[in-house]
């Protein structure tokens, strides 16, 4: 007598092929979200060390006072009074 003359154990063999096809799918589906995860860490990081580099540069180019800044000229902390104009009164 075979499992598949049997109906009970047909359609038991079968629930059981279906159970493991969805347990699978489902072990895929977390799979690629670990992966989409860990790329999105990836990149956040990435960009954070291309933001350090330009806090890195911007800090080095930081004179204690002001700031170049193209179209606009040198901006300064004191509201524009040069330091040297203070120290000569």
């Amino acid at each position: 007598m075979s499992l598949v003359s049997d109906p009970s154990t047909y359609w038991l063999n079968v629930m059981n092929v279906a159970l493991g096809l969805v347990t699978l799918i489902c072990m895929a589906a977390v799979v690629v979200g670990v992966l989409q995860e860990l790329a999105a860490k990836r990149r956040k990081v990435a960009g954070l060390s291309q933001l350090d580099r330009e806090v890195t540069d911007l800090v080095s180019s930081y004179d204690g006072h002001a700031f170049n800044i193209p179209g606009l000229g040198v901006t300064m902390a004191d509201g524009g009074e040069e330091l040297r104009k203070k120290e000569e009164e």
